[in-house]
């Protein structure tokens, strides 16, 4: 993770839903993000630890970085959002609660609960339902009440996720693109998924593929989203993703709102892509711990599906994020040109594989193609390569596509698998080039 300060510019790996997280990952402002909440000031000795290349940052500060980011977006978004005991944003005075039942839910409105919203989830045959604390009681109160009330049901904040890996528009070298090879599109029907912001269908590179977007009333692109899309199942004229041609099923749980990427909005996008049999899921969104992604992530993997997730950006020495750290989950680390781990890349037994994840292009909503950097472009090249693999999901199917994958791994690190590169690097000719940024879209 990491600023870029470049000509009263300032570039942001983190994001914070739609419209906020694509700006936050773009030079700032861009057209399509309005309402961004836009940190106005860092303090000096922050911007000269890494200022210019990310390579010169000290890891030390990588989390520093992120609360900063985090107090922003807090701070500027006071009467939506709110802060848990941890510091983690939620939305301000929600709870969610997996299939509470009608004794509870009366009870609990009895005190003064409000419902706001509710999730049928069809496809994990479950319910999400978001309550609003009684008036004059904190989130934090009312979430130990409802806890007390139901011991043995699902509460947890309503956490936001966000974006998380550096995107930066047409920022590659002014030189001609340097041709790939191109695979021909899949003639099978593999599916993949997407967890994310909302991805621009009228991209070049999504033209062979059978494209379905959830969640919004209309589609609303951000760069993070397209970007991904493309590494999992893009192909162009010198550019192709891990699954070229595969159908994409993209759920967006930002909707351009700063208050996307709520965890009832992911549980309802996983219901969504349960519900359509899409066996391989990318989320490349990190956050808190949650107990209610927890379950969910729980019954989606042990249904059979395949959850693939970026480790996150907050360098060597941070706590785990999530969901990648939840058991089941095929978490992704990535590497650069040189095949070394990014600095910035989270570390830990969870850490499954390796991808690409610097020094390479990927597809924009704003831009032909845009150069990016992070570990949310390297899951999405993992969770292609699993998509190859599986048609439906199935558990016996799900292990033995993810121990196929680890075979074919490049052994890097410490022999076998562990905590910096997981099982190994794979997905190197996904690796599209930087120059593509730099060059007119055909």
């Amino acid at each position: 993770m990491a600023f870029r300060l470049r000509d009263a510019t300032l570039v942001i790996v983190m994001g914070v839903g739609a419209a906020a997280p694509v700006a936050a990952q773009i030079a700032l402002p861009p057209l399509q993000t309005p309402n961004l909440p836009i940190l106005q000031q860092l303090p000096a000795e922050v911007g000269r630890t890494v200022e210019g290349t990310l390579d010169a940052a000290d890891p030390r500060r990588l989390r520093e970085v992120r609360k900063l980011r985090i107090d922003g977006l807090l701070r500027t978004n006071r009467r939506t959002l709110e802060a848990d005991p941890r510091g983690a944003p939620a939305l301000r005075s929600e709870v969610v609660a997996l299939a509470p039942s009608a004794a509870v839910l009366d009870r609990v409105r009895g005190e003064g609960f409000e419902v706001l919203r509710t999730h049928p989830l069809e496809g994990l045959d479950t319910t999400v339902v978001v309550l609003r604390a009684p008036q004059g009681m904190s989130t934090r109160r009312a979430l130990r009440q409802l806890r007390e009330r139901d011991p043995e049901g699902i509460y947890d904040f309503n956490h936001v996720y966000l974006e998380n890996g550096e995107v930066v528009a047409g920022s590659a070298p002014a030189q001609p693109p340097v041709a790939a090879d191109v695979p021909a599109p899949l003639a099978s029907a593999a599916k993949v998924g997407l967890i994310d912001g909302g991805v621009a269908a009228t991209h070049p590179v999504f033209s062979g593929n059978a494209l379905q977007q959830h969640g919004c009333a209309e589609p609303v692109p951000t760069d993070h989203g397209t970007a991904v899309a493309s590494l999992m199942a893009g192909l162009a004229e010198g550019f192709h993703g891990a699954a070229p041609g595969a159908q994409l099923y993209v759920a967006d749980v930002y909707c351009g709102a700063v208050t996307g990427g709520a965890v009832d909005a992911i549980a309802d996008a996983f219901g969504w892509l349960s519900r359509e049999k899409v066996p391989v899921i990318n989320i490349s969104l990190v956050g808190p711990p949650n107990a209610m992604l927890e379950q969910i992530v729980r019954i989606v993997v042990a249904r059979g599906y395949i959850v693939v997730a970026a480790a996150g950006n907050d360098g060597p020495s941070a706590p785990p994020l999530y969901p990648a750290a939840y058991a089941g989950v095929v978490a992704v680390t990535a590497v650069d040109a040189n095949r070394r781990v990014l600095l910035e890349a989270c570390r830990g037994p969870h850490v499954a594989f390796a991808a690409p994840g610097a020094g390479m292009s990927a597809a924009a909503a704003t831009h032909p193609y845009q150069v990016v950097r992070g570990t949310s472009f390297a899951a999405p090249i993992v969770a292609g390569l699993l998509a190859l693999q599986v048609q439906q999901p199935d558990r016996e199917n799900a292990s033995a596509a993810i121990a196929a994958l680890a075979a074919q791994a490049i052994d890097l690190g410490a022999r076998g698998r562990d905590p910096i590169y997981g099982n190994g690097l794979v997905g190197e000719t996904a690796r599209m080039p930087e120059a593509l940024a730099a060059a007119p879209l055909r």
